[in-house]
């Protein structure tokens, strides 16, 4: 029994099925080696620190009981 196999069976985990699609997946590689992992792992966490930074502030909505044309102004030139 592979390890795949095993973790299915024990956890529910497949990774033999792609969960969104439901395609079959296969394994490439299994990386043992700790000083490995690290520098992957630190290479995601970098990356998804810069993703966090470059990314815009989350859209708001206007603040409640005024409209947009108030808040543009164009409810003062008339």
């Amino acid at each position: 029994m592979t390890w795949a196999q095993r973790l299915k069976r024990v956890f529910g985990i497949d990774l033999q099925t792609c969960p969104a699609c439901g395609g079959a997946m296969r394994i490439i590689a299994c990386i043992e080696d700790p000083v490995v992992i690290e520098k992957i792992l630190a290479h995601l966490d970098a990356k998804a620190a810069a993703a966090q930074a470059a990314r815009p502030p989350p859209c708001r909505a206007p603040p409640e009981g005024r409209s947009s044309a108030e808040l543009s102004g164009a409810a003062q030139v008339a």
